[in-house]
């Protein structure tokens, strides 16, 4: 295929979120008197968000009051610390540059009003053509309006878009979309995970081979017309 634009899922895709989302769930913990969750371990969960995060910290047999008033906790700390150690991914920035062959854009089940900060904190938010966040549009990933909707404010049709995203739900929008799909398998995925058993056209093992993998998909549409 000839790739016209990029969509990126957010955490654990396109941006190294999990140092403050992990920073934010130990802050929780030590101020209810319990230890601190082991960053190695964390960090495989930060994609599942602050209920995902909690429940791992937490255990899951909470009293859901308690997890509402601990999920109300976690995002008004983490809204005041988006983008302390959060960074982009190493080997991406010049797919984002201004000059860059490709369109791009983001969709992510992240809130507007945590997802356009952050992305403006790192210089993304006024050289993307489109954020798509969990809350723009009454569906959210994995059902593949969120995709359509960036593919249509970007100008380009969905067989000519790419998705990228490192959880299962992201393949399975990406798939629904019509877009050809890329698993990131250097995000925030947990160890014995399967991302072969997720069905993306092609897995990218660390962000630095991103571009390889799109020049792939030139070459392999150029042989299938030969």
């Amino acid at each position: 295929m000839t790739v016209h634009a990029i969509l990126f899922d957010l955490d654990g895709t396109l941006v190294d979120t999990a140092p403050d989302l992990v920073a934010v769930l130990n802050r929780l913990l030590i101020d209810s008197s319990r230890p601190p969750a082991a960053y190695a371990v964390a960090r495989n969960h930060a994609s599942d968000g602050a209920l995902g995060l909690i429940r791992l910290g937490f255990g899951c047999d909470l009293p859901p009051g308690s997890v509402e008033d601990l999920r109300d906790r976690f995002l008004q700390m983490y809204s005041a610390a988006l983008c302390v150690n959060s960074r982009i991914f190493e080997g991406l920035s010049h797919i984002l540059d201004i000059g860059s062959s490709y369109r791009w854009g983001v969709v992510t089940n992240k809130p507007h009003a945590m997802t356009v900060p952050l992305l403006a904190r790192l210089g993304l938010a006024e050289r993307s053509g489109s954020i798509v966040s969990g809350d723009s549009l009454p569906q959210r990933k994995p059902h593949p309006a969120p995709l359509l909707l960036a593919a249509e404010e970007l100008g380009v049709r969905p067989e000519r878009c790419v998705y990228i995203g490192d959880a299962p739900r992201d393949i399975e929008a990406g798939r629904a979309a019509g877009m050809t799909t890329i698993a990131a398998a250097y995000g925030y995925i947990r160890p014995g995970t399967d991302v072969m058993s997720w069905g993306a056209d092609l897995i990218v093992r660390h962000p630095a081979h991103l571009s390889a993998a799109l020049a792939q998909l030139t070459r392999d549409d150029a042989d299938d017309a030969a």
